[in-house]
């Protein structure tokens, strides 16, 4: 289709600087979780990332209604900006809240979910740089989805054990809180996954 107005690309680059911290985040919580040491400092430098990540949102946004022709459709750009913000929030929700609650340890379970949630952000950062040629996204949306799915098994059973073990009602609602933590973590993964396969859908 031939265009009077040139395309504005830079958002391409946006989303890959977005995703690529999203992905940087996840990281440094598998970190954490692999090695359970110097929490705070460890959790403060990933707000440092979510902050960052805050800041290219915003200049998502901002282009966004500063640009007239867009490279797909001007809701999708918005919903992507904000769930790939959502999932480096929650990242950062969980990391905080390692510190503020001072767990000790943690559970086999919240580690395997949190490699999940690695995992599940590789493929997003994989995804969101095949924008520019959108028939190699497919691929990466069905991991997502295997992953949330494998994510919600682990969810359910750690959630019925929280339940069958508790002894101290404070350890029961701390854990509570982590766990619902994580598993919206992977269902905001999903939901890149869905507004990306969206997009190719409406451009093929």
């Amino acid at each position: 289709m031939f265009r009077l107005l040139p395309t504005e690309h830079k958002f391409f680059t946006l989303f890959e600087s977005q995703a690529a911290t999203v992905l940087e985040a996840a990281r440094a919580m598998g970190d954490l979780a692999r090695h359970f040491e110097r929490v705070e400092e460890k959790a403060q430098q990933i707000k440092e990332l979510e902050s960052r990540g805050d800041q290219i949102t915003h200049d998502v946004i901002s282009k966004l209604n500063r640009t007239f022709i867009t490279p797909f459709d001007r809701e999708d750009i918005h919903a992507l900006a904000s769930a790939l913000d959502d999932v480096l929030d929650n990242i950062e929700g969980v990391s905080s809240r390692f510190a503020l609650f001072k767990i000790d340890r943690l559970t086999p379970e919240t580690i395997e979910l949190i490699g999940i949630i690695e995992r599940a952000c590789v493929a997003i950062s994989e995804a969101v740089g095949h924008l520019r040629e959108l028939k190699r996204i497919q691929p990466y949306c069905v991991e997502i989805n295997k992953l949330e799915n494998d994510a919600d098994h682990i969810s359910r059973n750690m959630t019925a054990k929280l339940f069958e073990d508790a002894g101290d009602f404070r350890e029961l609602i701390k854990w509570k809180e982590l766990y619902g933590r994580l598993e919206a973590t992977t269902d905001d993964c999903e939901d890149v996954a869905n507004i990306l396969e969206g997009i190719v859908v409406k451009n093929n």
